[in-house]
């Protein structure tokens, strides 16, 4: 079948294998010039490890470090004229190649919140690795089951009082204003309950009862903070509710466990969460320009490569790991800043990259590479060995 990417709101309901595999190829490409310089852990669970920043933490760990990765995900395979999912193309091209490469990789698919994936889980790393040093926690999830049926389904609002400020539609490039009204508690709770760390603690917990996590071991989960014009909708809303909880999450882990838990605070960049927040679109499309222009733009691969090989042991006063230094940078701020007092519709082009980050949207589901053929025939239906 010929794919064609269909885009509604914030995703792509269509994906490309052969797109998703030379993303897939280009990160590996970045990941091997880190050989020798990554040393994170050998036997390595990624738990949402098939886009993003899970997947290009098992990228840079297996093709940098030489890591065997198992794989936690939640994806939909191929289904008659219905693609599969970005994120199961992505595993299935990078266990080819890992396999191809003689690395173990494999997947288990499944929610990642459920006892039932937790104890396959358990059984596989049994089996085929007895036991794992390090636990990456990258999940991204609109909705969890909780244990006694419930689901609690999270919310990006505010946390006290309303906000108003610049937004884009990504669609028409049109910049103008947008107000997102406070949560209440009960959504505020349920955001904790989806996001936050009760879920990463859950699954520490697990695999030490089952004597399948070395003493030794490092997990680490992922935040985001960003800059004061983002706080009301970000760190200081319901989804900073829930980074705030993974980071007590992380001390209350090392504590119980007397394992090394972190949260590594990563740089904005595109992602299907991100393109979904009122406000953040239009400040990365900022970002992404001032941040090119001074060569110091990072994706996901080149973050979790830099942060594997030197920044592991580099904490900042609260015990963050802080790899959004580059993006976080004074004079990338002032920028930023300058640019969005300044920004509209008639001159977004002046200040913004939006045709980078339209590219970046497009790859994350295998659109928009050069040397692909979109107008071949291709097959959709991919197979994974799962675990």
């Amino acid at each position: 079948m010929v794919i064609e990417p269909k885009v509604r709101g914030f995703i792509c309901t269509t994906a490309h294998p052969e797109g998703c595999r030379k993303s897939v190829e280009n990160q590996i490409e970045v990941a091997e010039k880190y050989a020798g310089k990554i040393n994170a852990g050998k036997r390595v669970l990624v738990i949402g490890g098939s886009t993003g920043y899970g997947l290009a933490s098992r990228i840079a760990l297996a093709f940098g470090g030489g890591a065997a990765t198992l794989n936690v995900m939640f994806e939909r395979p191929a289904a008659g004229v219905r693609t599969a999912t970005a994120g199961w193309y992505n595993t299935a091209a990078m266990e080819d190649i890992a396999r191809q490469k003689g690395l173990y990789a494999k997947s288990i698919n499944g929610d990642a919140f459920s006892d039932e994936i937790k104890q396959r889980t358990v059984e596989a790393i049994k089996r085929d690795l007895k036991t794992v040093d390090a636990v990456v926690y990258s999940l991204a999830a609109p909705r969890r089951t909780l244990p006694d049926g419930t689901v609690a389904n999270s919310v990006l609002k505010t946390v006290g009082e309303s906000f108003t400020n610049k937004t884009i539609d990504l669609r028409t490039g049109e910049v103008g204003e947008v107000t997102i009204n406070p949560a209440t508690k009960e959504e505020i709770d349920a955001t904790v309950k989806v996001m936050g760390g009760e879920d990463w603690a859950a699954w520490i917990d697990v695999l030490k009862a089952a004597g399948v996590l070395e003493d030794n071991a490092i997990t680490l989960a992922y935040s985001y903070i960003g800059p004061e014009l983002t706080h009301p909708i970000y760190m200081n809303g319901t989804i900073g509710m829930a980074k705030r909880d993974l980071y007590y999450t992380a001390k209350a882990i090392s504590k119980k466990h007397s394992i090394n838990a972190r949260v590594s605070v990563n740089k904005a960049l595109v992602t299907q969460s991100s393109s979904a927040i009122p406000v953040v679109p239009l400040y990365i499309s900022l970002l992404y320009k001032y941040m090119k222009e001074a060569g110091t733009h990072e994706g996901c691969i080149e973050q979790m490569c830099r942060l594997f090989a030197d920044k592991l042991d580099n904490y900042d006063d609260e015990g963050y790991i802080r790899l959004d230094d580059y993006e976080m940078n004074p004079k990338i701020q002032k920028e930023v800043a300058k640019a969005w007092k300044s920004v509209n519709t008639d001159n977004l082009v002046k200040y913004a990259d939006l045709d980078g980050y339209w590219d970046d949207f497009y790859k994350m589901f295998g659109f928009k590479h050069a040397d692909v053929d979109y107008a071949a025939d291709v097959n959709a239906e991919v197979d994974i060995e799962e675990a």
